[in-house]
């Protein structure tokens, strides 16, 4: 007989970009070419002086457990990194390390929600947002942020939705997928709503935050506002900036109360987050930022490429995105129209014509909560950029009124 499983795991979706990036794993594997624009995911490696860190922290026996708040010295280097780069006061106690940031936002979540609580998500979103506000017993309020507002959340947007049973407001700056950044005086005018509201507690996701372009400059609310520090949570981490994915490091900094509260729900889970991976991590705050600066000069011109070559496709309209290394375009104008197969009436149908017929591989907006939409990672080589945009362009021009 086989286990049964719970209702709210049956429910629950997989990642739809992790889906996504496994399908096109198996075609490849089929034998096809196929031009892969779905992981969020940096193409670069780790700078070389962060790998050098960890494999002397192997070698020097880095090897055994650490607190579950996470090493000491890797705490007091968030802390210095959240003093020079956000403008943000924090002490060690206010500061937790886990595998990566889902595992910071799950555990907060799981920290504070209660049956029936609400936690507000501003449409587009990242996939995973309202699955582990459900897995948490808590209703996801969605919130659109069309392309005419910059897909960012407006103050009248943010109190029409907020209600007494609303306990989070979850920002994601720059965004996935859109890469929209909330600059000072966006936050300011959240703020202003969010003072009226003081049972409300924010989390800011500020995971790509060192990927903006066009000298835009994410902005944390604490830094703002002295009473938002009582109430924020600020989630990042070193998968995207630093191209430590597969490193598993992510932080939080926020309440004592609610960082005890996270400490907590680790040690009784992963314990703790790998140790010489800290020690990475580590030299990756204090160390040169170049790296960081290098890459982002090479994401800045695929993303100028990728914007324009969209935007010359009949039927495509592509913002071009302040930070992330992700395009979000609008393709509501080719709805309607028809492939081999018949009518493409969604975005997820556009999907499946590109990768069957261009072997391109997109996200549909509908997983991130805003249909007639694409996600398109430009964190891929310019080669796969241009090769893939020129198929995109070749399937789209088939397609009949």
């Amino acid at each position: 007989m086989a286990i049964a499983l719970s209702k709210k795991v049956q429910a629950l979706k997989p990642s739809a970009s992790i889906a996504a990036k496994q399908r096109v794993t198996e075609l490849q594997a089929q034998g096809r070419t196929i031009l892969d624009f779905t992981l969020g995911e940096p193409d670069q490696d780790t700078p070389e002086a962060i790998i050098e860190a960890g494999v002397a922290a192997l070698r020097g026996g880095d090897t055994h457990y650490t607190g579950s708040a996470g090493k000491l010295e890797l705490r007091k280097a968030i802390c210095e990194k959240l003093a020079r780069d956000n403008a943000v006061s924090y002490s060690p106690d206010e500061i937790v390390v886990a595998a990566g940031a889902k595992q910071i936002i799950y555990e907060a979540f799981a920290a504070t929600l209660e049956s029936g609580d609400e936690v507000v998500i501003p449409a587009p979103y990242w996939v995973s947002y309202p699955d582990i506000v459900r897995l948490n017993g808590a209703v996801p309020v969605i919130v659109e942020c069309p392309p005419e507002a910059g897909f960012r959340l407006t103050p009248e947007a943010l109190e029409a939705a907020i209600t007494p049973k609303t306990r989070w407001l979850i920002v994601n700056s720059p965004s996935n997928p859109s890469g929209a950044v909330l600059e000072r005086e966006h936050w300011a005018a959240l703020v202003e709503v969010l003072e009226r509201h003081p049972h409300v507690a924010v989390m800011t996701d500020e995971i790509y935050e060192k990927i903006v372009f066009d000298g835009i400059r994410n902005c944390s609310p604490v830094s703002l506002a002295p009473g938002m520090k009582d109430r924020c949570l600020i989630v990042n981490g070193m998968s995207k900036a630093y191209a430590m994915t597969g490193w598993r490091i992510g932080y939080a900094a926020g309440p004592a109360n609610l960082i005890k509260a996270i400490i907590k729900l680790i040690g009784q889970s992963t314990t703790c987050t790998t140790a010489f991976a800290q020690t990475a991590a580590t030299e990756a705050l204090r160390g040169d930022q170049k790296p960081i600066a290098d890459m982002v000069a090479i994401y800045r011109e695929r993303r100028d490429l990728i914007v324009s070559m969209l935007n010359d496709i009949p039927g495509v309209t592509c913002s071009t995105p302040g930070g992330a290394f992700y395009v979000f375009p609008d393709i509501r104008p080719l709805l309607g129209r028809k492939g081999p197969d018949g009518a493409i009436d969604s975005d997820l149908e556009l999907v499946s014509y590109l990768l069957d017929e261009a072997g391109v591989a997109v996200m549909d907006g509908t997983s991130y909560g805003m249909p007639g939409f694409l996600r398109l990672s430009f964190a891929t080589s310019t080669a796969t950029i241009r090769s893939g945009c020129t198929a995109i362009g070749a399937a789209i021009a088939k397609l009949s009124d």
